[in-house]
């Protein structure tokens, strides 16, 4: 069973995670379909532009706690969206979490609905949000992340458009994003591809400086002891024994 729909209009391929009996969490099986998928956008010269998107009512649940995948490979696939020599856009219908806020932010321009809500999740479950810090940290509002970094709070798709965690929110995410498309659409491919290099070189540079610290912090938290009870306290829907 694919867990990566593909579809095509106008030279925009529509890329769906799809499996939503998990919420789109972030498997290794799924990590490795989207980077495939990715893959193969970035050989087709037919493809102008990428819309990632989702079925369900949750864009990415974060990591899948029964199968997450190697920090390495989550790396890898942000680092992908980041490099690849075409926009990706994101479109959300739904909820995003944790690790699913680095899909978002690796991607150059993300719109919402407003029924969209957003939570770095990752220090409710004894961890922190490393290696999504990669494209995170380079974009969002800093004082704004350090809020919502700590506290794992919940906010809505304004807020998130606020600090910048979205380009654009509204009513209909389609209508939002229909002259985005069309934008993409007229632009020359190798002047989107030129001036996407220019609107990330400051992103992969902190890749190439802070991947390799970043992928052994996550390692050492998700093998910590309260990194055990905090996931062990999600799956069994209780508060951990921090909880005060």
């Amino acid at each position: 069973m694919t867990l990566i729909g593909r579809t095509r209009t106008r030279g925009v391929q529509t890329l769906s995670l799809d499996s939503p009996a998990t919420r789109n969490a972030l498997s290794a099986a799924l990590v490795g379909e989207l980077a495939d998928a990715l893959t193969d956008c970035a050989k087709d010269a037919d493809v102008r532009a990428v819309v990632l998107t989702h079925t369900g009512n949750t864009f990415c649940a974060g990591a899948d706690l029964r199968d997450p995948p190697d920090p390495d490979a989550l790396v890898g696939l942000l680092r992908q969206i980041v490099e690849l020599g075409k926009p990706v856009v994101a479109r959300v219908t739904g909820h995003v979490r944790a690790g699913g806020l680095g899909l978002l932010t690796a991607c150059d321009i993300a719109a919402a609905s407003r029924e969209a809500t957003f939570a770095f999740t990752e220090v409710r479950i004894g961890v922190a949000p490393a290696v999504i810090s990669l494209p995170v940290l380079p974009r969002v509002d800093p004082r704004a992340v350090a809020r919502y970094y700590l506290t794992g709070e919940r906010l809505d798709a304004p807020e998130a458009a606020r600090i910048g965690l979205l380009t654009a929110q509204g009513d209909d995410v389609d209508a939002v994003l229909e002259p985005v498309l069309d934008g993409l659409r007229r632009a020359a491919p190798q002047a989107l591809a030129e001036t996407k290099a220019l609107l990330t070189a400051k992103v992969l540079e902190a890749f190439d400086r802070d991947a390799a610290d970043l992928t052994a912090l996550s390692a050492r938290l998700f093998s910590s002891p309260q990194a055990r009870e905090g996931m062990t306290a999600f799956l069994e829907r209780r508060d951990p024994e921090w909880v005060v």
